[in-house]
């Protein structure tokens, strides 16, 4: 696609419009792109990603969703959550657990900021970015049993570097619910935006998203730079995605608004916590 972005919101707005009859979720898709080319004409050059330009990945977005019968797994409701947030926050980092049929919609709308999915199953990276080689995403192994959960609840209090003041991700192997083998450059930056929807969690032996959940928190209040972490929690109708979020999302302190399946809170760096919640030993 070599046209001038001035042009892309006529042809995304075509192209939508064409799908209306077909899809209903599609058909919603209208707000979201038109929306989001803000971010894509602010400045005087969209840079690329991994060889695309931002107008190609949204436009790459568009056909995928027009002529695939799979649509994402969230609802336009929770969607838009997320997508009221990144309207107002990118270009941003956007860290999002989980690699699938909503990827390429992420990653189009965040299109000069940095998207990169972590996936559990490297077979399926390597299925997705067959079709979506623009997207950014990297193999993760997790160390947790969904089966485990309970357990790892109730002891890691006892580990030290488990507790808030002193939790820490990278090299962290002796919490098991620190993600501490990420690529370095999940460390290296700042997340504004993380999304839990993976891994799977449905089955015993399923890594769960407890190390997820906790390796989020940990970001958020690790965090360095100004302004608060968005995280967004999908699946909250499970028990230990409930139960976890409360325990370290801090429901009753950070929840800000959810719909259907997703959770959505504001996390403000420890540095930004009152001093009796940066030493305590829990997380709320």
């Amino acid at each position: 696609m070599k046209n001038r972005l001035s042009a892309t919101p006529w042809i995304l707005g075509l192209a939508i419009a064409g799908l209306i009859a077909g899809s209903l979720m599609i058909s919603g898709y209208i707000g979201f792109v038109d929306s989001n080319l803000f971010c894509s004409i602010s400045g005087i050059r969209a840079p690329t990603i991994t060889g695309y330009s931002a107008a190609e990945i949204q436009l790459q977005s568009i056909i995928h969703y027009a002529t695939s019968k799979i649509v994402p797994q969230q609802s336009f409701d929770e969607i838009s959550i997320s997508f009221d947030v990144l309207k107002a926050r990118c270009p941003c980092n956007f860290l999002v657990f989980g690699l699938g049929h909503d990827s390429l919609m992420w990653a189009s709308l965040n299109p000069l900021g940095t998207t990169i999915f972590l996936e559990e199953d490297p077979k399926w990276v390597q299925t997705v970015l067959k079709d979506a080689p623009m997207l950014r995403a990297y193999h993760v192994q997790y160390r947790t049993q969904l089966q485990e959960a309970d357990r790892l609840l109730s002891t890691y209090k006892s580990e030290p570097y488990c507790s808030p003041s002193k939790a820490f991700l990278k090299g962290n192997e002796k919490c098991k619910l620190a993600l501490h083998n990420l690529p370095e450059e999940i460390y290296e930056k700042e997340w504004d935006l993380i999304m839990i929807d993976a891994p799977r969690g449905y089955f015993a032996e399923a890594p769960g998203r407890m190390a997820a959940i906790f390796s989020a928190a940990v970001m958020a209040r690790n965090r360095k730079g100004s302004g608060v972490t968005d995280v967004f929690l999908h699946d909250i109708d499970r028990k230990v995605e409930r139960t976890f979020a409360q325990e370290f999302l801090c429901k009753n302190k950070y929840y800000v608004n959810g719909v259907g399946r997703l959770w959505h809170f504001k996390i403000p760096p420890a540095a930004n916590m009152s001093s009796a919640d940066r030493i305590s030993d829990r997380f709320c």
